[in-house]
């Protein structure tokens, strides 16, 4: 079952046809197993996913009362056929309107202990690997950039669009944000921060030590932008410092020094 849902998947990922009733009639067949149950087991898998920052199958939204054991089938099978996530093809922007494009951040959820899952999560390290991305994080700075200009179009703000700047693309990662935006309403600037995953809203990401420098320095102004589901239908919510308020902060590396 897991294998079929895999097949699914990167069918979906590589734009395929695909039909997801005659994947569960071909399972019930071999497995005797009800079209619900299947269905349940499909929820299973989108949900290891998930906590993995990994894309899931759209239609089976994540179930996260899994057993261990799942866990553990689908770390197998990324062993051996990894989820091709890396290629810049999949990150054009997809243009959508703003008020469909901003939800609400996710709350801070309490810890639920896992020794399987965390071990294959620190495996995988989600967080680092989109960081790595670099072509996921440009495509998903470029994504923001087009959404707040059109914010500004949208408010008839054409004075500040012309302001809007791609901190990034024009000077490199060292500033601690990566897009100068302003707000339409009171012409603001905003200092807007892009993490970017293919992943769940969920998915941990990581910060530079001058970006957190630079949200406890300018917190009215620095803000995060977190972008979700990049390789489907990408979705966008934001929060401002202090950090340790939104989010869980855990020290990833450390400098060494004399």
């Amino acid at each position: 079952m897991v294998a079929d849902y895999f097949a699914m998947l990167a069918d979906e990922i590589a734009g395929h046809p695909l039909n997801k009733r005659a994947h569960n009639r071909g399972l019930r067949a071999v497995t005797g197993r009800s079209a619900g149950s299947i269905e349940f087991k499909h929820q299973n898998i989108s949900a290891v996913l998930a906590e993995l920052g990994l894309p899931w199958l759209r239609g089976y939204k994540p179930r996260y009362n899994y057993q261990d054991a799942l866990i553990v089938e689908v770390e197998q099978h990324l062993t051996r056929v990894p989820v091709e996530i890396d290629s810049p093809s999949e990150y054009a922007p997809v243009a959508a309107p703003t008020a469909d494009v901003f939800v609400p951040p996710p709350e801070r959820r309490p810890s639920r202990p896992n020794r399987v899952l965390d071990r294959l999560v620190r495996k995988l390290d989600p967080g680092e690997r989109d960081q790595r991305n670099r072509a996921l994080g440009r495509a998903g700075e470029e994504f923001v950039l087009e959404v707040v200009q059109r914010r500004l179009f949208d408010a008839d703000r054409a004075d500040l669009m012309r302001k809007v700047c791609w901190v990034a693309d024009l000077d490199g990662d060292g500033a601690g944000y990566d897009v100068r935006f302003f707000d339409p309403e009171t012409g603001r600037e905003t200092l807007i921060e892009v993490k970017t995953t293919r992943g769940d809203r969920t998915t941990p990401f990581y910060l530079t030590r001058n970006e957190e420098a630079l949200s406890r320095e300018q917190p009215d102004a620095w803000r995060i932008y977190r972008v979700f589901e990049f390789g489907h239908a990408p979705k966008v919510f934001s929060f401002m410092p202090a950090l340790d308020e939104r989010v869980k902060l855990s020290p990833a590396t450390w400098v060494a020094s004399f």
